[in-house]
């Protein structure tokens, strides 16, 4: 379990607890206050120390209202120690209409850490019916492997969503699909023979996906899954699919249901 937390503001953190026998703890993170509003800042800073195994996750969605005046952001630093692991798997994150979002995650790891990450983007209501009324969304992640004092930069991705002010459905702003699911993978063993797998199971879900490999940096390398559709739990369903094969194969564990309800 931990061996320091803290909290302050309005996010908060549950006690630990274990959903399975592998040792692996999981944390729940909490917003009482059930969303993100214009000029909001939340920051997260989580080590992961030598030899542990942690799955993040938050007990809802993640809401972003209306952000009039200023975007809501929220900052994250991650840092994973020696053959630890890190599984990120946040609830979806709705954006309504008028708000206006950044997401930054900076993320440092030892070469033989392991990392998984997923994420789900999906509008929000609006009261005439119409997606998309969201301004923009910005979702950095920056990975950086760090051994013997030396920092390399493994991968850098950037997602930027801004609808149109009319058409929304066209090519080129997603393919007129109005959800977008992503899974990072960071582990000395991924290669594209696993990248080539999880395309393949992708392809018995009802969404249009893409994988591409990140560079290798000191033996440990990583790949980018992006897929879109018109369906929140389709999208779990997938990331869910390639989690579970990646928990099986690296751990010998279990799929869980990360079910809230």
């Amino acid at each position: 379990m931990a061996t320091h937390q803290y909290h302050r503001g309005a996010l908060r953190v549950l006690r630990p607890h274990y959903l399975d026998d592998s040792g692996q703890v999981c944390y729940v993170v909490v917003n009482p206050g059930g969303a993100y509003l214009g000029a909001d800042l939340y920051v997260m800073d989580v080590e992961v120390a030598d030899g542990a195994k942690l799955l993040l996750t938050t007990q809802s969605a993640t809401k972003i209202y209306r952000t009039p005046g200023s975007f809501a952001e929220q900052r994250m630093r991650l840092r994973l120690g020696e053959r630890s692991q890190l599984e990120l798997a946040p609830d979806q994150l709705i954006a309504y209409r008028e708000s206006s979002y950044r997401q930054n995650t900076h993320i440092s790891m030892h070469p033989t850490s392991s990392l998984v990450m997923t994420e789900v983007i999906t509008p929000g209501w609006s009261p005439d019916g119409a997606s998309f009324r969201y301004e923009e969304l910005r979702l950095r992640t920056e990975i950086h492997v760090e051994s013997g004092g030396n920092s390399g930069l493994l991968a850098l991705d950037n997602l930027l969503i801004r609808p149109p002010q009319h058409d929304v459905t066209g090519m080129g702003f997603m393919e007129g699909f109005s959800h977008v699911g992503s899974l990072i993978v960071v582990d000395a063993r991924v290669d594209q023979g696993l990248a080539d797998e999880l395309h393949s199971l992708a392809g018995g879900h009802d969404a249009y996906t893409g994988v591409s490999l990140t560079a290798t940096v000191d033996g440990i390398s990583g790949l980018v899954l992006r897929s879109l559709s018109n369906s929140t739990g389709e999208l779990n369903r997938l990331l869910g699919t390639c989690s579970a094969l990646l928990r099986r194969r690296w751990h010998g564990t279990s799929p869980l249901d990360l079910r809230k309800y």
